[in-house]
């Protein structure tokens, strides 16, 4: 079934609505990460090295007093790629999944560090 152009004007207005009502900026301003480069939360490719990367990103984020606004923000906007709130991409994509399939709170999602099955 083809997405009509109204229906796309609506599906952008409601992520629009959904963005600024998570991101109003202010969690940002606690964020451990405020002063680090961001290429350091955006590796490139899936080489050791890339994961040596996302593991700094990772323990930065341990120390993070907005971790968990910042993975809200993330899932709820839909961010799919990077490490927000301490969590990669693949990891993030099966909590947005509880979160949206079982209703479980982000707030309760923070700490599940559910590993993706193997490939």
């Amino acid at each position: 079934m083809a997405t009509t152009n109204d229906q796309v004007r609506r599906i952008a207005r409601f992520r629009s609505v959904v963005i600024s009502r998570y991101d109003d900026g202010s969690w940002r301003e606690q964020a451990a990460c405020r002063d680090v480069e961001t290429q350091l939360f955006f590796p490139v490719g899936t080489s050791p090295r890339s994961q040596e990367v996302v593991d700094v990103a990772k323990s930065i984020c341990s120390s993070c007093p907005v971790q968990v606004a910042c993975l809200k923000f993330a899932i709820v906007t839909n961010q799919e790629y990077g490490v927000w709130g301490g969590h990669d991409e693949e990891e993030r994509r099966i909590l947005r999944r509880k979160w949206r399939n079982l209703g479980t709170p982000i707030e309760l999602l923070a700490d599940d560090k559910t590993q993706p099955a193997a490939s």
